[in-house]
């Protein structure tokens, strides 16, 4: 049952509760059916999406450390026609309440408008995330976020193909994330994720070999925390545009954090993998934190206060 004290606005899409899953972490929601009730949770983002399949990273791909986990998919999927002909299919049947979101990714600017305009008519999603911490195969590697010019140009182009709501996702890495975060609005953003994983080497002292197979990875986990809270409220302080708030929750108190940040919606990922169980928890432990408190979450949303 829906808690009313719950209830969000995600740049116009309706959400029963802010707690998402994040990109990476529910793949296209089959996966987890029976392992998870997606229908108790705000939404979903999906899996990447590109417009080739990809094979992604070597393996192993994933490796925990005391801090976390970090990983180094290589943003595997099977493409935009697989998920066009049957995860969008699948999601559409048997999600009614939760949201979702298709992350897509690119190889150059005009890639992501090219998977937006393809995904444009079909059911079983609210709107795209794209994820610009990528690289810019066509700019000699730089993330397209890292480029105002770039990132202006991949938005605009994904915004020309769809009415839909568009969030960018942006790296922690970013010097000025608040200015990346205006640049993708100006050109036409609805909304922002903040943030994605964060660069990081995790070494096997005995073989003296990375502890993925490609090297470097992106490290998720509790300590991205404070890194991601940081950045929702920069973006949120900055712009007051919507807000999707990722990296390192684990408990209703995380998710209250974001929320106060600024953000609208939360999402969870590495805690969700080592416990399937745990984001259904959360919503409850917010249902009775709100229910205590005698508040609405949408009261809370931006209410930090900044000590003088």
């Amino acid at each position: 049952m829906t808690h009313p004290r719950l209830r969000s606005d995600l740049a116009g899409i309706t959400l029963q509760n802010p707690v998402w899953l994040a990109a990476g972490t529910a793949a296209y929601g089959d996966e987890l059916d029976g392992v998870m009730h997606l229908e108790a949770l705000g939404g979903l983002v999906t899996k990447a999406v590109s417009l080739e399949p990809r094979a992604g990273a070597p393996a192993p791909r994933v490796a925990e450390f005391p801090g976390g986990m970090i990983n180094a998919i290589g943003l595997a999927n099977p493409g935009v026609e697989e998920v066009r002909a049957a995860h969008l299919p699948w999601l559409h049947q048997h999600l009614k309440q939760a949201r979702v979101l298709v992350n897509v990714v690119g190889r150059a600017v005009d890639d992501f408008a090219k998977v937006v305009a393809r995904l444009n008519d079909a059911d079983g999603k609210q709107g795209f995330e794209l994820n610009v911490s990528c690289p810019n195969v066509k700019a000699g590697g730089l993330e397209f976020g890292a480029d105002p010019v770039a990132l202006a140009e991949v938005v605009r182009l994904a915004r020309a193909e769809t009415a839909l709501p568009i969030f960018v996702k942006l790296s922690p890495t970013l010097s000025n994330i608040a200015g990346a975060a205006e640049t993708a609005l100006a050109a036409g953003a609805n909304g922002i994720t903040v943030v994605n994983t964060w660069p990081g080497l995790v070494i096997d002292v005995e073989r003296k070999k990375p502890a993925l197979g490609f090297g470097t990875g992106g490290v998720s986990g509790p300590g991205l925390l404070p890194i991601g809270v940081l950045a929702t409220w920069k973006v949120w302080k900055a712009t007051g545009a919507p807000v999707i708030g990722v990296g390192g929750v684990s408990s209703a108190n995380d998710v209250l954090q974001y929320i106060i940040a600024g953000a609208a919606a939360v999402g969870i990922g590495t805690a969700a993998l080592r416990n399937p169980r745990l984001p259904a928890r959360i919503v409850k432990d917010l249902g009775t934190w709100c229910d205590h408190h005698r508040v609405d979450l949408l009261t809370l949303r931006g209410s930090l206060e900044w000590p003088s």
